[in-house]
């Protein structure tokens, strides 16, 4: 019983030691950085119009991708139709 109790406090010595030598550097201050503000907006007239401007430029995009597309398939079309004849 005396030989794991004699283990047990060597080691405790020995982890307190340990925790002695260990040098723990103070910490460096973080600096605080502040996030970039978005510039607040302009709102020269009112909501409704702001969504309906918004709407048509969506809108104006889909039908920008929905033509190219459509060429795009077309152009396959007539590349795969080309090669059969």
């Amino acid at each position: 019983m005396l030989d794991w109790k004699a283990n047990l406090d060597a080691l405790v010595e020995e982890t307190m030691a340990f925790a002695k030598s260990v040098r723990v550097e103070p910490l460096v201050p973080r600096t605080v950085v502040e996030p970039n503000r978005l510039p607040s907006m302009n709102w020269t007239g009112s909501e409704r119009e702001e969504i309906a401007r918004r709407v048509a430029r969506f809108k104006a995009h889909q039908q920008r991708f929905k033509r190219e597309r459509e060429d795009y398939a077309a152009s396959e079309l007539k590349r795969m139709l080309a090669r059969r004849y």
